[in-house]
């Protein structure tokens, strides 16, 4: 029997194997030994099951924290050594410095840092600086430094983050999108029909961690002004509140709690009959490297209001499946989210020509076989 050289998955959370490299996990462990590693927060048992993988839990946080991240790196290390992995391949900050030093330490072969966002964008004074240096350790580190998209790439050079060459996998995103998956099966449209209750009103819905970055206080204040205009208008918001890294303003979330046409459904496991029963996605968020939510309202035939950032700007063609605004701009995002309603004959063109642009471009399988054909050119 072959004997399957070791890729090693490293995420700092279990959250993010779960939800960023669902499938692709498994359809790699058909060409390699497939081992993933991340923070156990209850899920990584689960991970393993569904993609038929084994696990490893190596306590991490997401915030600095020096003396645990000694720890951490330790820890990486020794199992690192003891796996001796062909491939450590990385991504989300912590899990990627650490990952790519202590795999640097252990003389892997091949330590892939796969960079999906770049926290320093929307920082400033020491800890950009800190974040920045951050940056430039991990792709030292590395063999190989993998932008997720043109944006990020874009960045990375500008910043002089490496020298390395950098070249991003297929049209970009981590993973792609399982269009069978996303998509509006009768299950999903009764559901959203629960969701809906009846309500003609034009649906606006945002998906994603609640914080500033996110640009939660900008679609709340520009909201809270549609709202006061219009009575066919309405806001679902589906993510967690982060109180400790980058919270949310008392008065944004003042406006949740009077606002009437905002529902505020928190975390949810399935999205699909919340992108169904909506119009409109909306994320102004103020940094990413190629968000999953806007292929998935994409798969699900939602156009799309983005801020024009990394990774946005490349699954949305202006005017044709969304549109794109600046960032941290309240009333750029009135003005957008106000002609979406005005016009619904345009919204409705834009959203009948966004599942089959999403499709032609970033089809998981192809992401997939992308990126092992990226690993076996190793």
């Amino acid at each position: 029997m072959q004997i399957r050289e070791k890729l090693l998955r490293l995420t700092t959370i279990d959250g993010s194997l779960d939800t960023l490299l669902k499938g692709q996990l498994r359809y790699m462990n058909e060409s390699f030994e497939v081992v993933g590693v991340a923070d156990d927060s209850g899920r990584l048992d689960a991970v393993a099951a569904r993609e038929g993988i084994r696990t490893v839990a190596v306590p991490m946080r997401r915030a600095i924290s020096p003396l645990a991240d000694l720890r951490s790196l330790l820890r990486l290390f020794r199992l690192f050594r003891r796996e001796r992995p062909l491939i450590v391949h990385a991504n989300t900050p912590k899990a990627s410095l650490l990952g790519m030093v202590a795999a640097w330490l252990a003389r892997v072969p091949h330590r892939i840092y796969l960079v999906t966002g770049l926290r320093f964008e929307t920082t400033h004074g020491a800890l950009r600086f800190v974040l920045k240096t951050m940056e430039r350790i991990t792709c030292l580190c590395a063999t190989k430094v993998i932008p997720e998209g043109e944006g990020v790439k874009a960045t990375l050079l500008r910043e002089r983050i490496t020298r390395k060459p950098l070249q991003k996998i297929h049209h970009g995103n981590i993973n792609g999108i399982d269009i069978a998956h996303f998509d509006r099966t009768a299950e999903v449209e009764r559901r959203a029909a629960e969701l809906r209750a009846g309500s003609e009103a034009f649906t606006f819905l945002f998906i994603g961690r609640m914080v500033r970055d996110k640009g939660i206080e900008e679609l709340l204040a520009a909201f809270d002004r549609l709202a006061h205009e219009r009575d066919d208008v309405r806001l679902l918001l589906v993510g967690n509140f982060e109180d400790e890294l980058d919270p949310v303003s008392p008065a944004a979330k003042s406006i949740i709690e009077r606002n009437p046409k905002i529902r505020f459904a928190g975390f949810q496991s399935d999205v699909r009959p919340y992108l169904a029963a909506s119009d409109t996605l909306v994320l102004p968020s103020y940094r990413e490297g190629f968000p999953n939510v806007v292929l998935q309202a994409g798969a699900m035939g939602l156009p799309c209001i983005v801020t024009d950032i990394n990774g946005c700007n490349e699954a949305i063609i202006e005017g044709r499946n969304g549109t794109i605004i600046p960032k941290q701009d309240t009333d750029a995002l009135y003005d957008a989210m106000r002609r979406f309603v005005a016009d619904r004959a345009a919204t409705r063109t834009m959203a009948a020509a966004a599942r089959d642009l999403t499709a032609s471009r970033y089809l998981q399988q192809d992401v997939w076989r992308a990126t092992r054909e990226m690993y076996q050119t190793l």
